[in-house]
């Protein structure tokens, strides 16, 4: 009893010690970089906004969401605060600004978050069928994978094709190099991530895991995961040369031995420092590397953010 006492003292130090860290950064450097100042004047639209002729793939900033269909996961106020990383619907969320989009699936299609389970995936892409009927000029980046521990949903991929086709961006390198205006009129880059199933080939309607990375840091510590993504951030290649999609999460997890295990206040730690983020990309030279940027809940200050450094990049301030 005395050990894990000891050892709670010990994690509540390291916790108030990581989150000092990060508002005296946040005090003495501020959040300022190119395109800061920059709001959107229609989220729903930005990329339209931003003019699609001029608007090259791998040089937006996506802004993204985490497990983003868990709006309505689990039980209210039983199991839904243990794995809710999304307050808004897909189609609130596309609405919003965001443009990349993470959705985890079980066997029989529904929507999971390990073993918490919500709406089918039809809800999402009924949702994304929405958004893009109301808009004319936006791409979404659907990354859909099988939850860890999960089978693979059966004839997933034909599944997504039927249900995307006329929309789907194929699988082509030269995609990152053309502008939007370019891809249009299709509208969706879908990267499907079985874990035993066939993977998508080159030139396919879906692309395959490979275009889509990250490294994932599992850790309930602000500045100990902002570091982090900066570090992996720094070894990758600039976004300019690159043939894939690097995502940044700018999350903490609630870990199984700290006495908080509810989502929301945990990824609280580090949500409101995603500015602060992009500002010591630029002080650590690799801003360039930034592409995806993913967040819990999102927010209009995190999509603007976002947006702001892409309209900075096409304007040749950054």
């Amino acid at each position: 009893m005395g050990s894990t006492v000891s050892t709670q003292v010990q994690k509540r130090k390291a916790l108030s010690t990581e989150k000092k860290v990060l508002c005296d950064l946040h005090q003495s450097c501020g959040c300022d970089f190119p395109g800061c100042d920059y709001r959107p004047p229609d989220r729903k639209a930005w990329m339209a906004g931003l003019g699609p002729e001029k608007l090259h793939i791998n040089k937006i900033v996506w802004p993204g969401t985490h497990d983003s269909a868990t709006n309505k996961i689990g039980i209210p106020l039983v199991t839904r605060p243990f794995a809710q990383c999304q307050s808004l619907s897909i189609y609130h969320q596309l609405v919003r600004g965001t443009r990349v989009l993470d959705i985890r699936v079980q066997e029989d299609r529904k929507v999971c978050h390990g073993i918490l389970v919500t709406y089918s995936v039809d809800v999402v892409i009924r949702d994304i069928k929405k958004f893009l009927s109301e808009t004319e000029k936006e791409i979404v980046i659907l990354e859909i994978r099988t939850e860890f521990g999960h089978p693979d949903p059966p004839d997933f991929d034909k599944y997504l094709v039927d249900q995307l086709g006329e929309f789907l961006i194929h699988h082509d390198d030269h995609v990152f190099g053309k502008t939007v205006e370019e891809l249009l009129p299709r509208r969706i880059i879908c990267v499907w991530k079985p874990r035993k199933s066939s993977h998508p080939k080159p030139g396919d309607p879906l692309w395959s895991a490979g275009y889509l990375k990250d490294n994932w840091i599992d850790t309930d510590l602000p500045s100990t995961k902002f570091d982090s993504n900066i570090k992996h951030l720094s070894d990758q290649q600039p976004a300019s040369s690159r043939k894939y999609f690097y995502r940044v999460e700018n999350t903490v997890t609630p870990k199984a031995d700290n006495p908080v295990l509810c989502v929301k206040p945990v990824t609280g730690r580090i949500h409101g420092y995603a500015r602060l983020f992009i500002s010591q990309c630029f002080a650590k030279g690799c801003a360039d590397r930034l592409q995806v940027l993913s967040t819990d809940f999102i927010d209009e200050d995190f999509v603007d953010a976002c947006v702001g450094l892409t309209h900075a990049r096409i304007e040749g301030k950054a």
